[in-house]
């Protein structure tokens, strides 16, 4: 009777050392979706709870802006390649009556710089047209990555801002825990270290371990943050769930 009262005192004294804590599951990696341009929106093709694919288009900014600035590109770079064949015609004739000295040599170089400078700006066109069309590009904004749109902020018909927020999309495959710890329970534990877990909304029973150790920038509390990666098995888990952890502290 003493013996199995001592053992039962012994896993109550073991048990009471253990680090208990609680935390929210998290997405390591968790973009904020912008456009580049402005525009209005032309169509929302997902909503908060959306599952999505890298590449999936998202939403679509309408071209107006775009088209108007390229109608303005070929028309500029038409212009300075009719000016340019015009300058060339009178470049070969001035060239002909230099030849027969019936022109000064100056009207004849006056006239090759303005040959060498229109080609220069016909260049120079060119690539303004190539980079509005590579702007199209971007009116069709897409998911970088496989994920769950966690927040939208936008709406067909609204304007878009340039790097103002309108979703939010959170990668289901990069979940961690999140929790705090105490400044006098750092001595008892590592990088690496194992993490009973559970989520009991779920009934998820699993091992994580410690994989980051980060100062907390509230210096009152005197906490730490722990970032725990775990084998979420084939259960279902998202940001935010609340869950269990329990650590063996160092011997």
């Amino acid at each position: 009777m003493k013996t199995l009262l001592l053992i039962c005192i012994t896993s109550i004294y073991i048990f009471a050392n253990d680090i208990e804590l609680s935390g929210s599951v998290i997405s390591d990696n968790e973009k904020v979706i912008t456009s580049r341009n402005m525009g209005f929106i032309k169509d929302v093709y997902v909503s908060e709870g959306s599952f999505v694919k890298k590449g999936q288009i998202l939403y679509e900014i309408d071209s107006s802006s775009i088209d108007s600035q390229k109608q303005e590109a070929i028309l500029n770079t038409k212009m300075l390649e009719n000016q340019l064949s015009n300058i060339q015609i009178n470049y070969n004739r001035f060239k002909r009556l230099y030849k027969q000295d019936l022109v000064p040599k100056y009207d004849l170089e006056q006239l090759e710089l303005n040959l060498i400078n229109t080609k220069n700006m016909i260049s120079i066109a060119k690539a303004k047209l190539k980079e509005v069309n590579f702007q199209y590009n971007y009116l069709k904004i897409k998911a970088p990555n496989d994920g769950l749109i966690i927040k939208k902020s936008i709406k067909a018909g609204e304007m878009a801002m340039p790097s103002s927020p309108a979703l939010i999309l959170t990668d289901l495959s990069s979940l961690k825990i999140k929790t705090d710890i105490s400044e006098s329970n750092l001595n008892k534990i590592e990088i690496n270290q194992e993490v009973n877990v559970l989520i009991p909304s779920i009934n998820l029973k699993t091992i994580g371990k410690i994989e980051a150790i980060i100062p907390n920038i509230n210096a009152v509390t005197h906490s730490f943050i722990l970032k725990i990666s775990f084998d979420k098995k084939d259960s279902r888990v998202y940001p935010g769930m609340y869950s269990k952890l329990l650590i063996k502290p160092l011997n």
